[in-house]
């Protein structure tokens, strides 16, 4: 069965993406289509990235935490990064998490989820860019949540219902392009 990581992008107490990751989650295991698994890159405990320049190739990892934080996204066949704004762009904390890694983001899918106070269309637009230096193939849709609507006093997540719909559709196509991306990596 295809796995998707739903990757939370914040670590700072207080932060919001916990919350819109379960539910992408909730309305993901409802489909049946895909193994899908909130990884909550705060659960990682990633120092600021000291590697040396070989051990994103290599996988030769010295700091211990990305020894684990490799594991779980190599297992991975794609991912839905939740993304808040912070700045207009993405958060150091999950530039820093992608930052760890290479060969294991290569050849697969994402789907993006943003929120900010424009939506967090920058951030997503700053990942998108990321991503595709790392070789991942990121899909069109993109749901992106207002922190003045989709927020109770911008911490308590209540989306639309509209934005439902639109994580469906970015899950479709994050499925579809992960399933066809296997053939890639199995070559």
């Amino acid at each position: 069965m295809t796995k998707i990581g739903i990757i939370t992008g914040s670590t700072r107490p207080g932060r919001n993406s916990l919350q819109v990751a379960q539910w992408v989650k909730e309305l993901a295991d409802k489909r049946g289509d895909a193994a899908y698994e909130v990884i909550d890159i705060a659960d990682y405990h990633l120092p600021m990235y000291a590697e040396p320049i070989s051990a994103a190739y290599s996988q030769d990892y010295q700091t211990p935490e990305a020894k684990p934080w490799s594991a779980k996204i190599a297992e991975m066949d794609g991912y839905v990064f939740i993304t808040p704004e912070y700045n207009h762009g993405m958060t150091s904390a999950l530039k820093n998490a992608i930052d760890y890694l290479y060969p294991e983001w290569n050849n697969k899918a994402a789907g993006i989820v943003s929120y900010g106070s424009s939506g967090g269309v920058r951030a997503a637009e700053t990942l998108r860019i990321v991503l595709a230096e790392l070789q991942v193939a990121d899909v069109r849709t993109h749901p992106a949540m207002s922190l003045f609507t989709d927020f109770e006093n911008m911490s308590v997540f209540k989306p639309a219902d509209l934005h439902a719909e639109t994580v469906g559709v970015m899950l479709d196509q994050v499925i579809a392009w992960s399933n066809a991306l296997k053939t890639v990596r199995e070559k």
